[in-house]
């Protein structure tokens, strides 16, 4: 069945004989998305549909649609697979989402969004390069994680992940704002009367042993990878996900002004929001005859068989309604459980080319009866709505960051973000497959519904206790950790030496901040702090540490063994008064979004040597700091290959025969706009790494005042 005009996603295996074969599977896989993903976007008909927030939580369209065209190239410059920008302000601005905090976190930032003409100027070359970088890439099989044509895929699936968020950013537009098209056919099968919508059972299940992890042959992302072994216990699940007729049944005996079926979390979102109903039901609900649904781009009769699509808090107030009118325990399932019911279905993904579910667009551009695709004892396991999970996210044992996309799953290991399985109609991909992991916040919408189980499993894991990540442990300990061998705490130590240079303390720059400690040290003195460095994981655990929380993590002793440490601000003398003045955010420093001259002190440690183009870094300073104000740079002069070629190095190599030191590099670099305010200074620093190794660093730190 394949109703939809547009060309399903099969995801291309890694394996195979033949690598011109796969390149040639690339680059049709790489023209299928690009197109699908532009094809959604004809729907906007309207200007201000592109610019104006769909939710306040999140960005408008025109962000998105550029922003899977930059991921490319920023990923493939990340990657040392390109070397030249196509559009630097593009770039910058296009490149950090936004993962809604909590339901009342207004995004109030403000911005000179491009037009949508200039975004697609910028997709066209970008799709250009990429087919030039597939074209030409070196390729061997297996494709693994470090090689170029897997930094594709990334991007590719990346892409198809904002297909499915978009689409749904779209259905939550002002009607008179889009339009439907011919690529994007609604479902015409539906159910018209709640009385003909078949009661749901439950299934019983006999439990037993199964191991998680990926084992197919396609691309994954990175907590995918690893393995669990779970015990089942016997449960039964409901036969058919829950319809809107089923659903009703909840809103009717007030469900939603009845406290006691919310939990707290739940209650507060409920009461923020004033939500009598779920956000796609159109009308009054004392008039169930009289309600319509909000689908992609239009408004249609309800249609009462088709699965209902809510949050995670709202699908479990509905369990615990359930569980009390049943007397039965109610509640979603856990992704153990959802997994046990996904084993019998033959495969690790859909069957690409005879549908056997409302799946990677093969059926419609919307959801279809809970009763059309029978899957074994069951209906819609895999496809039409996402099912929501008791379970949040964490890694497998086994678990490692891809280095590329460090920030697509860390940061949702927070308790927070809970697991939706087995895809819905617009679910393509990867996103399709058996061993797809994707969360979201317990408040988020997506086309995501839910079956509910019969069961007593209770999740054990709400929030990992201890940052256990050897590179985040590490850098918390040298930021927040006990001085070491004498030589006080590098960051403190380095901000108490520049602010007597400091003649204005509006806002200060923290580049490569790291975990935040010397942000914090600089919000003792400045107005404003803004830190920013390239790793999410050290933004997040920045941003954590500003809950005014203990914060844990565990260091090596040896071997295998560990001790556990804290870190609590306010033991450190840093208060919330202070911890208030700074803004943490992910960034790339040799490509700052630049407005204007805005900084009175910009403060990089141990930052150049780190830096792909350092450079280029140093010739942006002019735009950021303000004339006279101060610049800070500090490093060991710590050059490798691994971050920035040799060809970029400021020191530590040989021009003309002669020895060139990173310090004589900068003096030539900084002399026609900075003076320095002092000669440099050697700063020793400590970084433990077991409980008898440590390193024992000397960084030369300079300090310079922009000419006025």
């Amino acid at each position: 069945m394949k109703t939809t005009t547009l060309t399903p996603a099969f995801t291309p295996s890694l394996s195979g004989g033949d690598p011109e074969q796969k390149r040639r599977e690339l680059l049709d896989y790489f023209h299928t998305t690009w197109h699908t993903y532009e094809q959604l976007f004809t729907c906007l008909t309207e200007e201000q549909a592109w610019t104006t927030k769909a939710i306040p939580l999140r960005h408008p369209l025109i962000f998105y649609y550029a922003h899977t065209a930059t991921f490319f190239i920023n990923k493939l410059i990340a990657g040392g697979y390109l070397t030249e920008r196509i559009d630097e302000r593009m770039e910058a601005m296009m490149a950090i989402g936004v993962d809604e905090m909590s339901w009342d976190d207004l995004n109030d930032d403000h911005y000179a969004w491009p037009t949508p003409a200039a975004v697609q100027d910028y997709r066209d070359r970008v799709r250009q390069q990429v087919i030039e970088v597939i074209t030409h890439l070196p390729l061997t099989l297996p494709i693994g994680w470090n090689d170029p044509a897997w930094a594709i895929l990334m991007g590719i699936e990346h892409e198809r992940i904002h297909l499915e968020t978009s689409s749904v950013l779209i259905r939550q537009l002002p009607i008179s704002w889009v339009t439907p098209q011919p690529a994007w056919p609604i479902c015409p099968h539906f159910s018209s009367s709640r009385q003909d919508v078949p009661d749901n059972t439950l299934v019983p299940q006999s439990g037993g042993t199964l191991t998680l992890g990926k084992k197919d042959d396609y691309y994954g992302w990175d907590n995918e990878y690893g393995q669990q072994v779970q015990t089942i216990a016997p449960f039964a699940a409901s036969k058919m996900l829950v319809s809107h007729a089923e659903f009703y049944e909840f809103v009717d005996d007030g469900g939603y002004q009845t406290a006691e079926w919310w939990n707290e979390e739940g209650w507060g979102w409920r009461t923020y929001t004033q939500a009598d109903k779920p956000t796609f039901w159109v009308g009054d609900i004392a008039s169930p005859d009289q309600l319509k649904l909000r689908v992609l781009a239009e408004e249609i009769d309800f249609p009462w068989d088709w699965p209902v699509e809510v949050n995670q808090l709202e699908a479990s107030a509905f369990c615990r309604w359930k569980s009390a009118k049943s007397g039965r325990p109610i509640q979603l399932p856990s992704e153990g459980e959802w997994a046990w019911l996904r084993e019998p279905i033959n495969g690790d993904h859909p069957d690409w080319q005879t549908p056997i579910g409302n799946i990677n667009l093969q059926g419609w551009a919307s959801s279809c009866p809970v009763t059309y695709f029978a899957q074994g004892d069951f209906f819609d396991i895999v496809g039409n709505v996402w099912q929501w999970t008791t379970t949040p996210i964490s890694g497998y044992q086994g678990f490692t960051v891809h280095p590329l996309y460090d920030d697509f799953s860390t940061p949702t290991f927070d308790g927070k973000h809970n697991l939706i399985k087995g895809g819905s109609w617009i679910s393509t991909g990867n996103e399709a497959l058996k061993a797809a992991r994707y969360a979201f916040r317990r408040h988020f919408f997506q086309h995501a519904g839910f079956r509910y189980v019969e069961s007593t499993h209770q999740e054990t894991m709400l929030k990992n206790p201890y940052e256990t990540d050897t590179m985040v442990a590490q850098y918390l300990d040298f930021q927040y950790g006990e001085n070491r061998f004498c030589v006080e705490n590098y960051a403190k130590a380095l901000v108490e030496k520049v602010i007597p240079h400091c003649h204005s303390t509006l806002h200060a720059l923290d580049l490569g901040c790291a975990t935040g400690r010397a942000s914090f040290e600089l919000s003792r003195y400045f107005d404003r702090v803004t830190g920013i460095d390239y790793s999410a994981r050290f933004i997040d655990v920045a941003l954590q540490l500003m809950t005014g929380e203990d914060f844990r993590y565990a260091l090596p002793t040896e071997g295998d063994l560990v001790e556990y440490h804290q870190v609590r601000l306010s033991e450190l003398a840093i208060t919330a008064e202070q911890w208030q003045k700074v803004d943490f955010k992910q960034g790339d420093a040799c490509n700052l979004k630049v407005t204007h001259a805005e900084y009175d002190l910009i403060f990089a440690s141990n930052l150049i040597d780190r830096l792909r183009e350092p450079t280029r870094f140093l010739k942006s300073l002019n735009a950021l700091l303000k004339p006279g104000g101060v610049l800070m740079l500090s490093s060991p002069y710590t050059w490798l290959e691994a971050f920035t070629p040799k060809e970029n190095w400021l020191g530590g190599i040989r021009e003309n025969g002669e020895a060139v030191t990173t310090y004589q590099t900068l003096q030539r670099l900084l002399r026609d706009d900075f003076e320095e305010i002092q000669p440099a200074e050697d700063i020793p620093f400590v970084i433990r790494e077991t409980a008898r190794k440590h390193q024992y660093t000397v960084a030369q730190a300079s300090y310079w005042r922009r000419r006025a």
